[in-house]
């Protein structure tokens, strides 16, 4: 087995302190060592890695390029081993971690406030929620749960059918014209927002009422419908989103629906967890906590076959 050019964490905080003053003696000063120490740290650095790190350019120190680059992922080595040793000391002895993976929009406009008076209920259950746009791995635990939108089938995976969507065109209110529009064909004479997610919903959209626009799939395209909504609500153009994602400022008035035309999404957003870990007290207490947060929502649920497998929702 080939030895492991593995430098010391005392070298590389050496090297970056150094590096961010410029000076040895005051590296020194701040991590409470000698100076011949902190340069013998460094000197060791340089050996393992075959490159300079500093030179001397009239009598002032300086970073070689090497050693600027290599200050980049010292950086980023760094602060990675403070924030996992901050995460540690957070929690107590009880504390169990339940990493919940969610897409972005539906994690902040949905999840979220249906969280509220969880931490109460389970105080030894910490969250860790993370926003995640590409497809996620419950295999390898880089999340416990995780929230979806597609068919509802995941190798491996429990899927728990929350509810569908009906997604609805809106824009600001000063955007639309005086008179109501004649069709919803007139919805291309302004700027349809794509969401990148849902490349053919415009042309889905269309396409249900018999209708058939060149400008399906022109306009900008954001990542996320959180984008959407935001660009619609500042007059970028008419977005179309699930209705429940802008219910907040269509009952504040701050967007509207300029064609009143709800189209049904062929999927639905799902809860899922792999199957062996139907038993793990905290994923079951969450789920249980979602499940019941669920009674008397008034989303619509649309029921499907279980065919396909989960796609992006924003």
């Amino acid at each position: 087995m080939s030895k492991r050019l593995m430098p010391t964490l005392a070298a590389l905080q050496c090297f970056e302190a150094v590096a961010r003053h410029l000076s040895f003696t005051r590296a020194a000063e701040e991590l409470h060592l000698t100076q011949s120490a902190v340069s013998k740290q460094v000197a060791q650095l340089e050996s393992l890695l075959q490159h300079l790190l500093f030179r001397r350019v009239r009598r002032r120190l300086q970073l070689t390029p090497a050693g600027a680059l290599y200050l980049t992922e010292v950086n980023r080595i760094l602060t990675q081993v403070e924030m996992s040793t901050h995460y540690i000391l957070s929690y107590g002895g009880e504390t169990e971690v339940l990493k919940v993976a969610t897409q972005p929009t539906f994690g902040a406009r949905w999840l979220i406030p249906h969280l509220k008076g969880f931490r109460h209920s389970h105080p030894n259950i910490h969250l860790d929620i993370r926003n995640e746009l590409e497809p996620f791995d419950l295999m390898q635990a880089r999340a416990d749960v995780a929230f979806f939108f597609g068919q509802g089938t995941w190798p491996g995976a429990e899927c728990i059918e929350l509810f569908g969507e009906d997604v609805v065109p809106v824009c600001a209110p000063d955007l639309l014209p005086a008179a109501p529009l004649a069709s919803a064909l007139a919805l291309t004479e302004l700027v349809l927002l794509q969401c990148a997610s849902r490349p053919q919903a415009w042309h889905e959209w269309f396409l249900a009422q018999r209708l058939h626009s060149e400008h399906s799939y022109h306009g900008p395209r954001f990542e996320t419908f959180h984008m959407c909504i935001r660009a619609a609500q500042v007059g970028c153009g008419v977005a179309l989103v699930p209705r429940f994602l802008a219910e907040e400022e269509l009952r504040e008035g701050k967007l509207v629906i300029p064609w009143d035309y709800p189209l049904a999404s062929a999927g639905a957003y799902f809860m899922a967890y792999a199957e062996h870990a139907v038993e793990v007290p905290k994923i079951r207490h969450f789920v249980q906590w979602v499940t019941s947060r669920l009674n008397g929502e008034a989303i619509a649920t649309h029921p499907r076959s279980a065919e396909g497998g989960h796609s992006g929702a924003d």
